[in-house]
């Protein structure tokens, strides 16, 4: 098995700290966290983008995300946990999963501002319009 996400999600990567897993995902603790706590949420088929994940499996990831989030809210009293997802090639890892990290006000995690402005503030109508039309018609 090339691909190292499917290697931790089915247990073949070695030193892997797995907290939870069922049927369709394994959720491990990141091995470089923002946080203490920082949690992968790795499906086990493999599948790079969120597009391409079944429904079952969405619901696994969902459904053990929720989980975690309890969890860790009560291990670690944050003042939040962040959700992230990166896709396509910002996806380091190849293969989908999902970051739940415990937050903390001034800790330094950051959703950046654009390095260059895009105006795309003044066109939110037209955007709408444009994602409108295209579930329409599906």
């Amino acid at each position: 098995m090339e691909c190292l996400g499917c290697r931790i999600a089915n247990g073949i990567e070695p030193n892997v700290k797995v907290v939870y897993e069922n049927e369709s995902i394994t959720c491990v603790l990141d091995i470089a966290p923002f946080n203490e706590g920082h949690i992968l949420i790795l499906p086990k088929k493999h599948y790079l983008d969120l597009e391409e994940i079944d429904s079952e499996t969405s619901y696994a990831i969902m459904d053990g995300s929720k989980k975690l989030s309890i969890i860790l809210k009560d291990l670690f009293n944050p003042d939040g946990i962040s959700i992230c997802q990166n896709g396509g090639k910002f996806n380091d890892l190849t293969h989908y999963h999902m970051h739940l990290i415990p937050r903390y006000e001034g800790d330094g995690f950051a959703w950046s501002e654009p390095l260059q402005p895009h105006g795309a503030e003044n066109f939110l109508s037209q955007t709408q319009g444009k994602i409108l039309e295209v579930l329409k018609g599906q």
